[in-house]
């Protein structure tokens, strides 16, 4: 597997640096000592760092009975490549820390000015991970990401990570999935817009967003009372509910696919 983590460091090579981090809140400049798996890291000053804005494929990191996602001791190797032992300057999103005490920060390489998230999305080994109060740089991830994926990089061309569509996700409940498909209807009922993706709504795929929120969507540039037959793309956790369900807090979890 050490080829395989090769053939991406070479490939990174032709990937540029970001100025996008530099417009986030200055966190201070470490040297990263110990690189925990593809997201996640120690700084010389004792810091855990979360790499804010993606998701690596998940090790068991000393979890019982969890089985590795694939692919992540190639995105751990990866990483620990691109910046173990090397110093890095943190730039922080709206929330700084998350329920862990970890510092949630985009990492620019000191030495190059490289962009650590871009670099993992560009090799196809990670995935963009939103959340609505650290929504920073999010269509530059995408970007990233939408590229790696067409060019089946990484996980992108493996099953397991495949974009799923609307009569596939049902097998999924209790993961975090990207599905791809047309909106059949949508309904608006008491406190919540349902993008429904089937005739019926009891065990067919749907999105939740709740009507608090559909402001924010409208300010991003999303109607989403007006995405009945539009193709669109959603990242999220699968649930049960009437059928599998993705319920989603911010815009950015949404896509609209062009015609």
């Amino acid at each position: 597997m050490r080829l395989f983590t090769f053939v991406f460091v070479v490939l990174l090579a032709a990937v540029p640096a970001w100025a996008g981090p530099e417009a986030l809140h200055d966190g201070g400049t470490a040297r990263v000592t110990t690189v925990i798996d593809g997201d996640t890291l120690v700084l010389d000053d004792g810091r855990p760092v979360r790499l804010v804005g993606i998701q690596a494929p998940k090790l068991p990191l000393g979890r019982v009975h969890f089985k590795p996602w694939p692919l992540g001791a190639e995105a751990k190797a990866l990483l620990e490549t691109l910046i173990q032992d090397q110093d890095v300057q943190l730039r922080l999103g709206t929330t700084p820390k998350d329920r862990h005490g970890r510092v949630l920060a985009h990492l620019v390489r000191v030495s190059d000015g490289a962009w650590l998230q871009g670099e993992l999305l560009a090799a196809g080994l990670a995935r963009v991970y939103t959340f609505p109060d650290n929504r920073a740089l999010a269509n530059d991830l995408m970007a990233l990401e939408r590229q790696a994926r067409a060019d089946h990089m990484g996980l992108w061309a493996l099953p397991y990570y495949a974009v799923r569509s609307a009569d596939t996700v049902r097998f999924d409940v209790g993961t975090f999935q990207v599905v791809a498909d047309r909106v059949v209807d949508v309904a608006k009922v008491k406190k919540n817009i349902y993008l429904n993706f089937g005739a019926d709504w009891r065990s067919d795929f749907t999105i939740k967003i709740n009507t608090r929120l559909e402001a924010m969507f409208r300010n991003a540039g999303v109607d989403v009372l007006s995405l009945k037959g539009q193709r669109v793309r959603v990242r999220g956790w699968i649930k049960e509910q009437n059928g599998p369900m993705i319920e989603i807090d911010h815009p950015e979890r949404l896509e609209i696919i062009a015609r």
